[in-house]
């Protein structure tokens, strides 16, 4: 049992560090998230091929494979584009409201009825964001950007949820990804003909010493170390702790990311500090607390029927 908490949370560590890697790299968003899906792809496609999981997927699942990839795509990019205009704190909390959009996204989805306590708890959510942009209106752009990837990531998680049992999850992800990356692909000319200076290929730093400034070396531990590993890491804990346990911890997502903001770029400067002064910001600390009451409570109401399958939902991709 220990091993499998340790192997959990280590899993949900490495899921928190991918927004400390997204401000490292260099790389515009929409580049980062190109060369991301595309290394995630290459390594799940070695480990499917040795471990000979490939199967036969029916058509109508193929489309919902390329419909999560593409929203997938789309959700990293508006994440990383958050980190990029904002920090890695602000994008987090944005990206915590996930977990409330979702019940809200299921009903839309599936055909189903809202239930008031939801609506409730999402409003909560909302004013939580409201007070964070109000306060913290230099990062307007960022805080936006956050909230669509939140939106996002509820839709591939419902659609996810539909097959998530139907096949092996390293095969799903690899075509999720492979999907995501050729749609992406496919917009790149948008993007070099609106900004025709984005950078293509990543940096390398100067030299071996400056391996700090090395997107390759952050893209492979992105790609490799908190997709794949993470999510193999994951899989075997799932087999020996429950799903309350599971949930729970896949839920401090969020607060490992901000520590690790927080140690790696000092980034409680940036959030907690008005203007550079030594009063605490109020509003974002508000804004905040409402967004982890939100999420709480839904956790909360959703864990009374112990609940199976979360981290198949999110596929150990974040």
């Amino acid at each position: 049992m220990r091993k499998a908490l340790l192997q959990m949370h280590t899993a949900v560590l490495l899921w928190g560090f991918t927004g400390v890697l997204g401000r490292a790299i260099s790389l515009d968003a929409p580049m980062l998230v190109w060369y991301r899906m595309l290394l995630t792809a290459i390594f799940m496609a070695a480990i499917v091929s040795y471990r000979k999981l490939w199967v036969p997927i029916a058509p109508k699942h193929k489309r919902t494979f390329a419909l999560v990839g593409i929203l997938m795509g789309l959700h990293w990019v508006a994440f990383y584009a958050s980190i990029k205009l904002a920090n890695v704190s602000i994008a987090l909390v944005c990206l915590s409201t996930a977990s409330i959009f979702t019940p809200l996204a299921d009903p839309i989805i599936n055909k189903g009825k809202y239930e008031p306590k939801e609506l409730l708890l999402g409003s909560l959510a909302i004013a939580g964001v409201y007070l964070i942009y109000r306060f913290q209106q230099f990062y307007g752009w960022g805080i936006l950007a956050g909230i669509i990837a939140a939106l996002l990531s509820s839709v591939f998680t419902v659609l996810n949820k539909q097959v998530a049992s139907l096949y092996p999850s390293r095969t799903m992800v690899f075509y999720e990804m492979t999907t995501g990356w050729i749609f992406i692909t496919v917009l790149l000319p948008l993007l070099f003909y609106f900004v025709p200076n984005t950078q293509f290929f990543p940096s390398l730093g100067d030299g071996i010493a400056d391996w700090l400034h090395n997107d390759w070396l952050w893209l492979v531990v992105l790609s490799l170390c908190c997709t794949v590993w993470a999510q193999s890491l994951a899989l075997n804990a799932l087999k020996k702790i429950s799903s309350f346990t599971a949930t729970l911890s896949v839920n401090l997502e969020p607060v490992y990311g901000i520590l690790l903001a927080f140690v790696c770029y000092n980034e409680n400067r940036e959030i907690i500090f008005l203007n550079g002064g030594s009063e605490l910001n109020g509003g974002f600390l508000a804004g905040m607390s409402l967004i982890l009451i939100s999420v709480v409570l839904q956790m909360t109401r959703a864990l009374r029927p112990a609940s199976s399958g979360y981290i198949k939902e999110k596929g150990g991709i974040e």
